[in-house]
């Protein structure tokens, strides 16, 4: 150009370009071809023969999967440091290397695979406890409600001996098997109560319900006496001292051939037959 000034045509960018990598190319050295041998796979790999065996791991990594950590780059038998250059290790193009995953690498993926088979497995468990809980809730709320059945059906039992007590008392005849049947009855729920099976809290309430057993023993006594009298109204102590009383006092009368006078509490069959037979 005139006055001196140097124009840069179009084509001056590419070849600045290439001599930028070119000049990158001769720092790293040149191009060399590693074979790779990790597991029963064999690698290719293009690298500058000036690089590191820490920059050549990454490179495997990428190929392989296998973090730069975790691997052992072996050469000639010997394992070389990551900081360690290709040419000085003896590695040039075409050399073959082994790559080994590092047993340390190996210890801890065991370790983190234990900690994952711990956590699911109490996992498992905590899951497991709580449908165990769940089930052990609803096998509770069951007892309670049949120890609560069983109540119920004895406060109602309790009624039936009451009306057979006050009926007998008031000299009703009651048929015998009204007896029976009411023990029977008494006894069915007995056999409920033991046969509730329950554990914990629900096991204990069944226990705590002694005292429905013993009203149960109660009104079976009850019934005993009951239909005792109910066959024989005279069976009772207190009744035959009554009509003892009533023949000493004829006995130390006036001497008056005349029956004493019937007491109203008295009025059974058989004073009325030693009445008779006195006259």
């Amino acid at each position: 150009m005139p006055g001196g000034m140097l124009v840069r045509g179009d084509g001056d960018d590419n070849n600045l370009h290439h001599n930028h990598e070119t000049a990158a190319t001769s720092s790293a050295g040149p191009m060399i071809k590693i074979d790779v041998a990790y597991g029963s796979a064999l690698h290719q790999l293009f690298v500058p023969s000036r690089s590191t065996v820490g920059e050549l791991k990454k490179q495997i990594a990428e190929e392989t999967g296998l973090e730069p950590d975790k691997q052992r780059v072996l050469f000639r038998g010997k394992e070389k440091e990551d900081d360690v250059h290709l040419s000085s290790a003896g590695m040039k193009d075409k050399s073959k290397i082994l790559v080994l995953e590092n047993p340390t690498s190996k210890v801890k993926k065991v370790e983190e695979m234990a900690n994952i088979e711990e956590k699911v497995e109490e996992s498992i468990a905590r899951k497991e406890s709580k449908v165990e809980e769940i089930k052990e809730t609803e096998e509770m709320s069951k007892a309670f409600a049949a120890v609560g059945r069983v109540r119920k059906e004895v406060d109602k039992l309790s009624e039936r001996v009451a009306a057979i007590e006050v009926a007998v008392n008031s000299g009703t005849k009651i048929a015998a098997e009204e007896f029976d049947v009411s023990a029977e009855l008494l006894m069915r729920e007995l056999l409920k109560l033991d046969g509730i099976e329950a554990e914990g809290e629900a096991k204990l309430q069944r226990k705590a319900e002694v005292g429905v057993v013993r009203r149960v023993q109660g009104f079976h006594e009850t019934l005993d006496k009951l239909k005792a009298r109910n066959s024989n109204p005279f069976h009772d102590s207190n009744k035959a001292a009554s009509v003892t009383t009533n023949w000493e006092t004829f006995d130390s009368g006036m001497g008056s051939s005349t029956a004493p006078p019937p007491q109203p509490m008295s009025s059974s069959t058989k004073v009325t037959e030693e009445w008779e037979k006195f006259d």
